[in-house]
This record gives C-alpha cells, structure tokens and sequence, in this order.
C-alpha cells in the first residue's frame, strides 16, 4: 500500500512545473494522497489549472490570497465539504518587493518588512490555525525554509528574516497542535530554479557555490525534495515535530 493513501491534502505554492510545491505534491498524489490547490491571482491560474488537471477533472482548484482571511476560509470551506478532513498542508508561500532584495539590508521599508513577513511567515500561521479544524485525526503540515533563516546569505536580506520567522512560527505551532496529533516542520531546500528564486540577486552565483561547497558536491534535484515532503507527510515521521529538515546536499554544515 502506498505510504499516503486514504489522506487528502492541500498544496498552497504551485506557480508553474519549477515550483517546489508542485515536486512536493507530484510525490504526494504518486503516494496514494488526494489533493487540493490554490493559486495566487490570475497570472498563475492557468499554470495551476493544467499542473492540478493531471490529477482528475474533479480536482479541487481554489484561489487563494493568504494576507486575506476571507480567501483562507473559503478554501478550507471547500476543502471541508470536499473530503470532510483533512491530512496533509504544505505551505510553500513566499514574496517580498524585488527592491528589497537588491541592495543592503539596513535599507528595507516598512512596507517590504511588513509584507515578507505577512505573506511569507504569518500565513503559515493562519493555514495552520484553519487546517486544525479539518485535522481530526491529526495531520501533517509543512513549510518551505531556506537557510537565509539562520545565516546571513547576500541579498536575501528581508527575506532571510521572515524564513526565521517562518521557522521559529514553525515551533510555536508543533507546540499548540502537538496534542492534537498535529506535526508542523519545515524543510529548509537548497537552491531551486524556481521563478521566486530567479528574483533574487546573484542566484546563479549561490547554485555554483552549493556545487562547489556542499559536501555531495551537487544541488539537489526536485525530486529529492518530492521525497522528503512524503516522509514528513507519511506515518514514518510519526514522532517528528517543530524542526527544520536540511536538503541541501549538506551546505549547512560547512563552516568554511
């Protein structure tokens, strides 16, 4: 039997076949779990629709803006009566303005401050609190991180910081949802040629530093990633909770 059958699960990130939310899920759907998606405005409802299509024609396919409360519970609305619970969330939301990811640090607005942090840490925090209605029987939710969230990567900058709040939210909420059978983490990826990472300055120079650097002398492929969310996702992970996950070919650990 495959390590996910019986589950359902909601994909919140797909933007087109780079993205790491769609790896993730391609591994779910191949491991028995019955999905949803959301998308995020209409320049990647197209994309989303033919990706989540291959799934069935009855696919449930939601649009979704996380900084607005009344998007979130129209989706787990739907989900609800869709499946009736829910197992699985894999939250791989992420942006800040470009502007803020150029340049120096010291030098971010308020406005790029609040909205890395409004879409790309706190909507976990409100995914998580609408999923643990529909999480009767415990359930399994994932964040995407990046190692930016514990050491100063060049020009990630706002986006570094949020990643931490993303990854110290991460904690908090294993704590709240544990006794209810509930496992947050987050996998921090190495780098991935996704169309959020082509946004940052100088992203070609950090997949040639992985290669150099880490020690399998590689990045990681998709795939790689496909393989870990299904373990965090799969009863095997059973006893695993609040922690971040490193697929990164092992750069993390290099001091130097």
């Amino acid at each position: 039997m495959s390590s996910l059958a019986g589950k359902t699960g909601i994909v919140f990130g797909v933007a087109n076949k780079r993205s790491i939310a769609w790896a993730i899920a391609q591994a779910w759907a191949k491991e028995g779990a019955k999905l949803a998606f959301t998308y995020q405005g209409e320049r990647v409802k197209e994309n989303v629709e033919e990706l989540a299509g291959a799934f069935g024609a009855d696919t449930l396919i939601l649009p979704c803006d996380v900084m607005k409360d009344e998007d979130i519970a129209n989706v787990f609305k739907a989900v609800g009566e869709k499946f009736g619970k829910l197992d699985l969330l894999l939250h791989s939301v992420a942006f800040a303005p470009k502007a803020a990811l150029e340049g120096r640090f010291v030098d971010t607005t308020r406005d790029a401050y609040l909205i890395a942090h409004n879409v790309s840490a706190y909507s976990l925090v409100a995914l998580a609190r609408a999923a643990e209605l529909l999480m009767t029987n415990g359930g399994s939710v994932i964040g995407m991180s990046y190692f930016g969230a514990e050491k100063v990567v060049p020009h990630y900058n706002v986006m570094g910081v949020a990643k931490a709040s993303l990854e110290a939210s991460t904690r908090y909420l294993a704590y709240d949802l544990g006794p209810k059978k509930i496992r947050v983490n987050c996998i921090s990826a190495g780098p991935v040629n996704t169309l959020a990472a082509r946004g940052i300055s100088g992203f070609s120079a950090m997949l040639k530093t992985y290669e150099e650097r880490s020690p399998l002398k590689r990045n990681l492929i998709p795939e790689e990633l496909g393989a870990t969310g299904v373990f965090l996702a799969s009863d095997g992970a059973a006893c695993i909770t609040g922690q971040v996950i490193y697929v990164d070919g092992g750069y993390s650990i290099m001091g130097m």
